[in-house]
């Protein structure tokens, strides 16, 4: 039995993802043009052009998103910004922040540029300021103001020498800023929507502004006027000069005038002369079968294939664009044809297969009309056009080159791979269903048909000619010569059987049915599987049995015998839908994928799940295994798609191990911090290298007696490379309000106890410190508003006095806090005192605007305050009913009052001066208090 077993597969293990490296936002080239620099959230990735893969990655620690980047001129330093409003430097070869510092701008920065010394950088933001940084002396030149809106273009002149910077914002000009007088001398005036790009001529005499006017404007920079408007015909986003004395007759330069390439709704580059206002060259789109019309269309709608940038590759003589579906897209400048393709975001994954020679390749339907087609060894990607809606199924032929699609325009199309070059097109294409065509199957034999299954309820069997590859450039157009009726409700999955005689459906009607191939002109109709309570998702032949798999919305898996049609087995464990089921080892086994995002391995003989594997965070649409059965491949709705392989009993053992060990530690580490062991508990947290788990171990200290001398005395004994951990992570516990006064102790005790030149041995140090300030100012400013209000509550309680009390009272006789007696359910105000007090203050003084409170509304810190007390309300994670606040600031339960910490703020009041009490009393006026509260 051991020896049986020993065949079957136990686990499967990551080989590669292919993950989303780029949503949209700035895009910048190096200027070795070695590496694209894009955006993805709070990452910015960096993209090595030969290899396609991600080889560096920088991340804001506050996981805030990153609004704008810029690389200097000389490769050497990258500047991001955030929402968090904070400006970082980075060593991006080292993924290490070097500086961090306030942006100053009160809104996030928009845009940003470095000068070609790689010495000034500009940001624009969106409260329509511009600010001039000198990154090397680490302070700002200028503040540049008098655009109006989001400044989302910066650009300096190329010449350094003239010291101008040029601008564009919401008013659609173009400010030329001299930045020695640090004023706009001029606005250029031509478009009337957005201007998107700037290109200067190599003298720098001539610049070219494009616009989403659908015009673009030649300037002379020595007047200052617009030379010639060029109408385009589209929403134009970027634009770039030719070079000069070079030979572009191939992209119909027949002069030696000024030429520029234009990008933008559309999708194609096209080549203009500048003189004649003439488009000389336009771009040829691969596999278009769209009409003239229904480009028109798209185009007002949104074409995918719309370019978003448009970067010029001067050394290598390329072209680099951006698409709408965030792909880019390189091309030889000087003939425009594609070079390489790289697919920044895949949207949700509906279907993966293995293709090519040793299942080299893989080909992905996304949420897309297009196909894409990567090698999996350097990730690089083929976009294939020729759908017009998106493409619901793959499948692929046993030889591996040909394989089959189909989509929601209603078609199936046939492609086949050339199996030198690798590149892929279209042969083969059909389209008479009358609605969605959701799912597609190849023959198992030989490449002799197809068979598609349609939201019309419909399977249709599609004849292929006997060579497909042979039929040169042209699509050969396919007829359906078998249409069948065969459900009651959209079939959602076709299959084929081994020996190309048998043909199995299932469909949202929760029934599967066996089809006949054999006959000519019908599909004979053998049997229905009934008994899934929901619909059938999913149908796969045994490759060794009679048996039928089908798996279904009701959360199981049934094995159906083709002889009787019974059920022979059920496999229940998805807790959802699922959506894909697949044979491996040889038929023995199952691989299930659902919508709860696991893929699961199950034993047929023993009707057990042998793995789960927690694969994705979404949905899993693909599943397929490799022909040599040693790995699998699974794309999900939450965009990745990757790549497993079969693992065997010796490296899943090792696999186990580390895990244990984890959990021996998690044990230990929980053993030592009930036995109070501190020191041990911490250095095995520090171990782990969990900052999280760190962070429990201070907390734990921090809750004891004497918590400070102990947390002192703990931190002291460790180790210099410890102390170095613990540092990088309260950057990081900073960075959250909630774990910030963790953060500031541990800090405290480091500041003090150690030397500034032992602080600053450890690796980044600076970086570490420099991050630390900008949150530190944040939480003491909190801090700081929320003694200003509680200043305020003391003095509201010397104001008020017990009903029946004397009126006489005197302002500085002490008040009665013992608690009330329920007969006397309410507190007074005493409103002519307090009107006498309020008068002789203000008296004084008046109305005084500098009392400290008022703020920026727009703050993003009071935004933060704000967005924290409506989660701590909302959630309900912070418990406010036990009376306490940090920072020892006193609060009220029901009307009693805390003395302890009435004497605690008079004592602290007494080393403040008297007027700033004063100045933080007049900022509410007591007649606006309310006149009574309850008891």
């Amino acid at each position: 039995m051991a020896k049986t077993n020993l065949q079957f597969k136990t686990n499967y293990a990551v080989s590669s993802k292919i993950e989303p490296f780029y949503k949209g936002g700035n895009v910048q080239v190096s200027k070795d043009e070695n590496y694209i620099f894009c955006t993805c959230g709070s990452h910015v990735n960096v993209l090595e052009i030969s290899t396609g893969k991600i080889v560096h990655s920088v991340e804001h620690d506050d996981q805030e998103d990153i609004t704008s980047f810029a690389l200097s001129c000389d490769d050497e330093l990258l500047v991001t910004a955030s929402r968090a409003l904070l400006l970082k430097q980075w060593d991006w070869r080292q993924a290490q922040c070097t500086r961090s510092w306030k942006a100053i701008h009160t809104v996030p920065v928009a845009s940003m540029t470095f000068d070609s010394t790689s010495t000034l950088l500009a940001t624009g933001g969106c409260d329509g300021t511009i600010k001039l940084w000198d990154v090397v002396k680490q302070y700002c030149t200028h503040n540049l103001k008098g655009s109006s809106g989001v400044v989302h273009l910066v650009q300096f002149h190329p010449d350094i020498n003239r010291l101008q910077l040029f601008s564009s914002s919401l008013d659609c000009g173009i400010r030329l800023w001299d930045l020695r007088s640090s004023q706009c001398v001029c606005v250029l005036q031509s478009h009337y929507s957005a201007v998107t790009s700037l290109t200067f001529s190599s003298n720098g005499a001539t610049m070219v502004s494009s616009g989403r006017d659908k015009i673009c404007t030649v300037w002379d920079l020595k007047t200052r006027k617009a030379k010639r408007t060029v109408p385009v015909y589209e929403a134009v986003e970027g634009v770039v000069l030719l070079p000069e004395n070079k030979d572009f007759s191939q992209i119909g330069v027949k002069s030696k005038d000024l030429h520029f390439i234009t990008a933008g709704s559309k999708g194609v580059l096209r080549v203009w002369e500048a003189s004649t206002a003439r488009c000389v060259y336009t771009q040829t789109l691969p596999s278009s079968t769209l009409s003239s019309a229904s480009e028109d269309e798209e185009e007002k709608d949104g074409d995918p294939r719309s370019l978003t940038y448009l970067l010029h590759l001067p050394t290598s003589s390329r072209l680099a664009t951006v698409t709408a579906e965030h792909n880019i897209m390189l091309y030889q400048l000087l003939d425009l044809t594609t070079q390489q393709q790289f697919v920044g975001y895949n949207d949700e994954v509906l279907d993966v297969k293995f293709l090519g020679k040793g299942d080299s390749h893989i080909v992905v339907a996304t949420n897309s009309c297009q196909l894409k087609v990567f090698e999996l060894l350097t990730n690089s990607c083929q976009i294939l056009y020729g759908h017009t809606d998106t493409v619901l199924s793959l499948d692929v032929f046993k030889k591996g080159s040909l394989f089959a699609s189909c989509a929601k325009d209603r078609s199936v199309r046939v492609w086949h791979m050339d199996s030198d070059s690798g590149h892929v097109r279209c042969v083969a294409q059909g389209s008479s269903h009358a609605n969605a065509v959701g799912s597609i199957t190849c023959s198992r034999m030989k490449a002799s048909f197809i068979v598609s299954g349609s939201q019309d309820c419909t399977v249709k069997v599609w004849d292929l000619p006997a060579d497909l590859s042979a039929t040169g450039t042209g699509i050969h157009q396919l007829t359906a010569h078998t249409t069948e009726k065969a459900h009651d409700k959209d079939v959602n999955s076709v299959a084929v059987s081994p020996n190309d005689k048998l043909l199995a459906s299932g469909s949202q009607d929760r029934t599967a049915k066996l089809w006949s191939l054999a006959g000519k002109g019908n599909l004979g109709l053998l049997g229905v599987f009934r008994g899934h309570r929901r619909g059938v998702w999913a149908v796969c032949f045994s490759p060794v049995d009679q048996v039928l798999a089908t798996s279904s919305a009701d959360g199981t898996t049934k094995l159906w015998s083709l002889q009787d049609f019974s059920c022979l087995k059920t496999f229940e464990g998805h807790d959802a839908s699922v959506l894909k089921i697949i044979f491996v080892s040889r038929g023995t086994q199952l691989l299930t994928s659902g919508s709860d995002g696991l893929v699961k391995l199950w034993t047929i003989k023993t009707n057990e799940c042998v793995k789960t594997l927690d694969a994705h965070q979404d949905k899993v649409w693909g599943l397929h295994a490799s022909h040599k059965d040693d790995k699998m491949v699974t794309g999900s709705a939450d965009s990745n798609i990757t790549v497993w392989m079969d693992v065997t009993e010796e490296e899943l053992a090792e696999e186990q191990a580390k895990q244990e060990d984890q959990i021996l530690k998690q044990q230990e580490l929980s053993n030592l911090l009930h036995e109070k062991k501190y020191l041990k508990a911490l250095g095995l947290a520090i171990s782990l290298d969990q900052p999280h788990t760190v962070l429990s171990v201070i907390k734990a200290i921090r809750q004891g007696e004497d918590s400070h001398e102990l947390l002192e005395k703990t931190l002291l004994k460790l180790r210099v490379d410890q102390k170095e951990s613990l540092l990088r992570y309260c950057v990081v516990w900073n960075t959250n309000a909630r774990n910030c006064l963790d953060a500031q102790a541990v800090l405290q005790v480091l500041l003090t106890h150690l030397p500034p030149e032992e602080l600053l041995q450890y690796q980044g140090a600076r970086t570490h410190l420099e991050g630390l300030i900008p949150y530190t100012e944040r939480h003491m400013q909190r801090i700081g508003r929320l003694l200003q209000a509680s200043m305020f509550l003391n003095y509201m309680w010397q104001k008020m006095r017990v009903a029946g009390a004397p009126s006489s009272m005197g302002h500085d006789e002490e008040m009665d806090t013992t608690p009330l007696e329920q007969t006397t359910p309410f507190f007074m105000i005493d409103k002519e005192k307090g009107k006498g007090s309020s008068e002789e203050r203000l008296g004084d003084g008046g109305d005084d605007s500098d009392s400290g409170q008022d703020e920026d509304p727009h703050s993003p810190v009071e935004k933060e305050d704000e967005e924290e007390d409506n989660e701590v309300s909302v959630t309900k994670k912070a418990s406010t009913s036990d009376g306490r606040v940090e920072n020892g600031e006193s609060t009220r339960t029901n009307g009693n009052h805390q003395s302890e910490c009435e004497e605690s703020s008079e004592e602290e009041d007494i080393e403040q001066d008297d007027k700033d009490q004063i100045k933080t009393a007049k900022c509410l006026p007591v007649s606006s208090a309310p006149q009574t509260y309850a008891s």
